[in-house]
């Protein structure tokens, strides 16, 4: 009985294999979390497959298909930095973050959701296209250097004021952190999947590419039918009225403190 104990006492964790697979478990959680809903999750699942096809052909001696799943695992993980490079971003800003260093006044949060949402009613209402990137955990900085440079604090009338027609930045995103307008006229990424509904036009590809690749949560108002869309996580709402923006709005900002930097 002692032999057996000492052969298999490995399998007997301690305080410290339990910590690290608390915190592997936990790191491991975050990445899933960043990946849900976007391409990388199908991507993951197609290699998941050729481990199991790779660990089949092992057992049942194929090989051929264990030849060739060898060098393709052997270079694979190259490739796999540059496929999913978006997600790994993603997933390190995701780490980085101190939710308890961060610190949000309530106050100023539902001035700041009230006056997006008063201005994308007026935008609507006034069949004026817009589309606003709010940023959360995962930086926008990427996508405002390729607009214009803001520092300004949110209100409806400058957001109706961008988004006039012929303005010098109505064509493209502004893009909010906290309280404050840093960019206007930023172009944002097109999403990579079909998209079924074939009436929806660039801006909304636009919301749903950000989406996919960022944990921004984005306002689309459309020019053709007034109809207001909030994307995030790589899925669209479409026909929101007043009350379901600030609900979408108060949820987006409150989930994750609303980063003011």
């Amino acid at each position: 009985m002692t032999s057996l104990l000492d052969q298999f006492g490995f399998l007997v964790p301690d305080w410290k294999d339990l910590v690290e697979i608390l915190v592997v478990g936990a790191v491991i959680y975050r990445i899933l979390l960043v990946l849900a809903g976007t391409r990388a999750i199908q991507m993951l699942l197609g290699l998941v497959l050729l481990v199991g096809v790779y660990f089949l052909s092992r057992v049942l001696q194929l090989g051929l298909i264990r030849y060739v799943l060898e060098n393709l695992f052997q270079f694979g993980a190259i490739a796999a930095l540059v496929v999913f490079q978006p997600e790994l971003r993603a997933a390190l800003a995701h780490l980085g973050q101190n939710r308890i260093l961060r610190l949000f006044n309530r106050l100023e949060e539902t001035q700041v959701v009230e006056e997006i949402a008063e201005a994308v009613e007026e935008l609507a209402r006034s069949k004026v296209g817009a589309i606003i990137a709010l940023e959360r955990e995962v930086g926008l900085a990427e996508y405002a250097q390729s607009g214009t440079p803001l520092e300004a604090r949110v209100s409806s009338s400058l957001l109706t004021t961008i988004f006039t027609p012929y303005s010098p930045l109505h064509d493209g995103a502004v893009v909010i952190r906290g309280d404050q307008i840093i960019a206007a006229g930023a172009i944002l990424p097109l999403t990579q999947f079909p998209v079924a509904d074939k009436s929806i036009g660039t801006r909304h590809r636009a919301a749903l590419g950000l989406s996919e690749e960022t944990d921004a949560l984005v306002i689309v108002v459309s020019e053709e039918t007034s109809t207001v869309s909030v994307a995030t996580r790589g899925q669209l709402e479409r026909g929101l009225d007043h009350e379901q923006l600030l609900a979408l709005l108060f949820a987006g900002t409150r989930s994750i403190g609303a980063v003011a930097r």
